[in-house]
């Protein structure tokens, strides 16, 4: 059996004020020639195939393309919902993808039953179990009891969380017994593990509620793909526990990391091997530091990357000269007729950060409104559990109005 194990598309972004709409349609295409090359049995995108629970006309234009063009392969799909996902949106065509080869899994099921699935291989003969877990909200597994102090909600979501997990993995079990077969048995995930390496782009989740989930609370699943993270790692040095990660770059300081997606090969014995498979880079995008000396020497050198049709992406990190009032246009200067477009100017030392955009602008493009809510609390003097009820309300507040 083999499966591509992909998350964090974030169809839609706009990474400050510059869509990502070409680099997704690239991969996309390079990933149907992946299933074709390799004769993938099931392509698992596990969690946050959106930016948003509202995500533009395009991205939903091309999340459907790339379903129609993936059966034409053989190729089974199964879409979980991130954090990012709207459950609304991502179930409104849930039924109709079932026609396609596709199991869309937005949120928890009112019976978990309907979260595992048998995956076929090419032959119609089943060839793994799939216990589909997407994004789960703390409302999704546990009822607000009052008077919880933060470490005791913490404990209390982490142990439903593990409860979902192995309810689901013994129906697993059940299922493989009746299928009188040894078939492996695969959990997906959309959280953050104790240890997990993350990035500026990923966003916390379980604010207030639940910082990491413990590696040995997951059950004993052959392989387990996760989401939410977008650095491609092991968990605790496990190899059948893996971040994919994102398949672009989506920020500044994800930009020299190596995207990659993760061929996943399984029999009745478990897991035999995971390959990873490079995801070419189409936009180029670099963060330099350094004095305006040397970050002469450094833009012309990251130029080489790109092209008048391709320029290079760029953050430049402005150290010993970040005091002089015309950083700007001296940068500016420094790129005149080179095929690169500076979308952020940061001042090492100083204590705001100098944008091309104003203050404004650069909140919207950088920050999540949950970045915004933080920002602003933190400005209060305001006792610990006062800060988590505060954001706790904020949180519900937002997902209502996101139709999640």
């Amino acid at each position: 059996m083999r499966i591509l194990h992909t998350s964090d598309w974030h169809l839609g972004q706009h990474f400050m004020g510059k869509t990502r709409q070409f680099e997704h349609q690239q991969f996309c295409s390079w990933l149907i020639e992946q299933v074709q090359e390799h004769q993938v049995d099931a392509l698992i995108i596990a969690g946050d195939i959106f930016d948003t629970g509202a995500p533009p006309s395009y991205a939903r234009e091309q999340y459907n393309r790339f379903i129609v063009e993936l059966r034409s392969t053989r190729c089974q799909l199964v879409v979980l919902g991130g954090n990012h996902d709207s459950v609304a949106m991502l179930g409104e065509s849930k039924t109709l993808l079932e026609q396609l080869d596709t199991r869309v899994i937005p949120g928890v099921c009112t019976n978990i039953a309907d979260q595992l699935l048998v995956l076929n291989q090419r032959d119609g003969t089943p060839g793994a179990l799939l216990c589909g877990i997407p994004f789960i909200r703390p409302r999704d597994v546990q009822q607000s009891q009052a008077g919880q102090s933060a470490a005791e909600k913490q404990l209390s979501l982490q142990q439903a969380i593990a409860a979902h997990y192995q309810a689901l993995f013994d129906l697993a079990q059940a299922r493989q017994a009746e299928l009188g077969a040894k078939v492996p048995i695969i959990a997906t995930g959309h959280l953050t593990t104790v240890g997990a390496s993350a990035s500026e782009s990923v966003r916390e989740i379980y604010v207030g509620a639940l910082e990491a989930f413990p590696t040995n609370a997951f059950p004993a699943a052959d392989y387990i793909a996760l989401g939410h993270i977008h650095r491609p790692q092991k968990v605790a040095g496990l190899e059948h526990i893996r971040y994919c990660g994102s398949p672009i770059a989506l920020s500044f300081d994800e930009a020299r990391q190596q995207k990659e997606v993760l061929l996943v090969e399984l029999d009745g014995n478990g897991l035999q091997q995971v390959t990873a498979l490079a995801v070419p880079r189409v936009q180029p995008l670099l963060s330099l530091r350094g004095s305006l000396k040397e970050l002469q020497a450094a833009i012309i050198d990251a130029a080489k990357q790109g092209s008048s049709e391709r320029p290079v992406w760029l953050e430049i990190q402005v150290s010993t000269d970040d005091y002089l009032s015309d950083l700007q246009t001296r940068i500016a200067t420094l790129c005149e007729g080179l095929p690169v477009e500076v979308l952020r100017i940061r001042r090492e030392r100083g204590a705001t950060t100098a944008s091309l955009f104003s203050e404004s602008k650069e909140t919207l493009d950088e920050l999540s409104p949950e970045q915004v809510f933080a920002q602003r609390l933190g400005s209060e003097t305001l006792d610990k559990s006062e800060q988590l009820r505060l954001t706790e309300l904020y949180r519900q507040t937002l997902e209502q109005l996101q139709g999640k």
